[in-house]
């Protein structure tokens, strides 16, 4: 019963999605696909996949321990930072902070999960800034530096 009502909730979402992403237009033209094309795919594929949950005949859910659901939680609210980060602090600095928990998460020691951290927050954002052309913000910290 309960993956019905979280498939309803999705349902629910991703038609709020499409609602909000069908009006997004672009000032100017600067992708082939615009800027709306990213947004109803995934909304589109989540109505898709909740369908699947409310539809479904399932046997009765049996829920994780907690200190699973802890680490689920823990990993939401690193996601979350990083989304609420990722302007203020920039691409860098917010992709190493998400990534130091959640590889604490999957078992990473300290010194692991820094070292990852460090290297996927320059590494990505040399990747998409410079190979792929992708614009990621630098965050305040960087602005003085570079003008």
């Amino acid at each position: 019963m309960s993956e019905r009502i979280f498939g309803v909730f999705l349902l629910l979402l991703s038609a709020g999605g499409i609602f909000i992403g069908w009006d997004l237009k672009a000032p100017i033209s600067y992708e082939p696909v615009g800027p709306r094309a990213f947004p109803l795919l995934v909304f589109t594929l989540l109505g898709i996949c909740s369908l699947g949950l409310v539809l479904s005949k399932r046997p009765a859910t049996t829920w994780a321990p907690s200190p699973v659901l802890l680490r689920v939680g823990g990993m939401f609210v690193a996601v979350l930072a990083y989304a609420l980060l990722f302007d203020k602090l920039g691409f860098v600095i917010s992709t190493a902070l998400m990534s130091i928990p959640l590889s604490r998460y999957f078992g990473g020691t300290w010194k692991q999960s820094l070292l990852a951290g460090a290297g996927l927050g320059v590494i990505l954002f040399l990747l998409f800034d410079k190979l792929l052309d992708v614009a990621l913000p630098i965050g305040f910290w960087l602005k003085p530096l570079l003008g």
